[in-house]
């Protein structure tokens, strides 16, 4: 179906953040997956080595983003590169929300902090 509707979205949970899922080969996509990330106020991301290329266009609010040891603020409408193989982390440092939309392509893995690999399922 070329329409995912939002009532057909799923809602994955994981260190605090709501990743809402849309594009996944579980709903179509051969080659992309693309979701709505959710960053509630004071938090602290998990920084985490990633397997592809990944691209946030903040939607609202104010993101810190750290690419390989460098951080900087982006707010809507700025997008954040993500290379594959970069550490990388995101953090809301703000009393408000932040959101984003998210976009890799299918596979994609993170290594965490204590060596483990995730295979987000809104990825795979």
């Amino acid at each position: 179906m070329p329409v995912i509707h939002a009532e057909q979205a799923v809602v994955h949970t994981m260190h605090g953040t709501n990743f809402t899922a849309y594009a996944s080969p579980e709903r179509g996509s051969r080659e992309l997956c693309a979701w709505h990330i959710e960053i509630p106020s004071h938090t602290t991301g998990i920084p985490h080595h990633v397997s592809r290329e990944e691209v946030l266009y903040v939607l609202s609010g104010t993101i810190q983003a750290s690419v390989d040891g460098r951080a900087e603020l982006a707010t809507a409408g700025d997008v954040i590169l993500v290379p594959a193989g970069a550490k990388f982390g995101v953090d809301n440092l703000t009393d408000r929300p932040a959101s984003a939309w998210v976009t890799t392509t299918v596979g994609f893995r993170g290594v965490l902090p204590d060596g483990s690999w995730i295979a987000p399922p809104w990825t795979q």
